[in-house]
């Protein structure tokens, strides 16, 4: 990898991060106003973590990969559901699994084992989203 590839990379990675982060605001801001209006936890959770996915990939698309995006609604709507497969399955699973391993076998306490869990999970996350939800156009 030139030096330059190693350069786009890391930028579009703290990119990524700082969506994400945002991401995080929109659905804790989501959960807390569904259950303050009523809606049941579950479902609050479920819409809040579906708003934040929503919210993350437009950034993704605008932001972290807009160099890869055109402007054909079709392929957008093929990412987003490519982005909501792979970022939801890598986010539930994958926290699930990890802490599992990490709280019931490593006996890790709870809070910990849930950060290296997301921190783990963003990484593979990133990974999706970039050689498979947001993949280079080709060139012809």
């Amino acid at each position: 990898m030139s030096e330059s590839q190693w350069w786009q990379s890391a930028t579009r990675w703290m990119k990524f991060n700082l969506v994400g982060g945002l991401g995080i605001a929109v659905q804790l801001w989501m959960l807390w106003l569904l259950t303050a209006c009523g809606v049941g936890y579950m479902l609050a959770t479920a819409l809040a973590v579906e708003s934040a996915m929503l919210h993350n990939f437009f950034w993704h698309e605008r932001f972290t990969w807009v160099d890869r995006v055109n402007g054909c609604l079709l392929q957008s709507v093929t990412r987003l559901l490519r982005f909501n497969l792979s970022a939801g399955a890598v986010s539930i699973v994958g926290n699930l699994v990890l802490m599992r391993l990490l709280v019931g076998q490593a006996h890790l306490r709870p809070m910990l084992a849930n950060l290296i869990a997301i921190a783990a999970c963003s990484v593979l996350n990133f990974i999706v989203s970039d050689r498979w939800v947001f993949r280079a156009l080709r060139t012809q």
